[in-house]
């Protein structure tokens, strides 16, 4: 509990980010969007997820690369969408990994580092926003939430969130306790509309 306060609170020691996202947003049309059988893959692993027995664990690890992953018992909301796509073939890992050397200046300087780091880099809200914005993924915030798109949130205080629209318009989610399925699309301010 005490490594998810610190999380949060460096987070949200950096509202001003979440602002700048939102004012420098710009959505892409629906150019992009998962396929039928790949959308069907991630939706299912996304159900699988939600109401299993893991426990929200922000805490740094050391894990393999390309297609690396904390232990099953543990996530984040990050997870639920880097799991379900992983299900589907896309490895987030690798891509937001890639994106990130290659245009390192372009995601978010919230965590102090210098350089790019695969076992936690693709975990953080932030730098998933960052990289479906930098890849032509994002849709308008104002509505046509389709099964398979990823929206994200401003919790407040500049803390972020994100989840997985179902094909019921319910999104599965992981903000604490364990992952979840349900109506809270537009519980919080959306600052952030994917389809990829």
């Amino acid at each position: 509990m005490a490594s998810m306060l610190a999380a949060l609170m460096l987070i949200a020691a950096a509202p001003a980010w979440v602002d700048q996202f939102v004012a420098h947003y710009r959505p892409n049309g629906r150019a992009r969007s998962l396929d039928a059988a790949r959308c069907a893959k991630a939706m299912e692993k996304a159900r699988t997820l939600s109401g299993a027995e893991i426990a929200y664990d922000p805490a740094y690890a050391r894990i393999a690369y390309p297609s690396g992953d904390v232990p099953a018992s543990q996530g984040v909301c990050a997870d639920v969408i880097v799991r379900s796509f992983r299900a589907a073939g896309i490895d987030l890992q690798r891509l937001v990994h890639e994106d990130m050397e290659a245009r390192f200046s372009a995601y978010p300087r919230l965590w102090s580092l210098r350089k790019t780091d695969p076992n936690i880099d693709h975990r953080r809200v932030p730098n998933l926003m960052t990289y479906f914005a930098r890849n032509g993924a994002a849709l308008s915030l104002e509505g046509d939430f389709r099964p398979c798109d990823i929206v994200a949130w401003d919790l407040g205080g500049g803390v972020t969130h994100i989840g997985l629209v179902t094909d019921k318009g319910t999104i599965v989610h992981h903000i604490g306790g364990r992952p979840a399925e349900e109506d809270v699309l537009r519980a919080w301010r959306i600052i952030g509309h994917f389809a990829f």
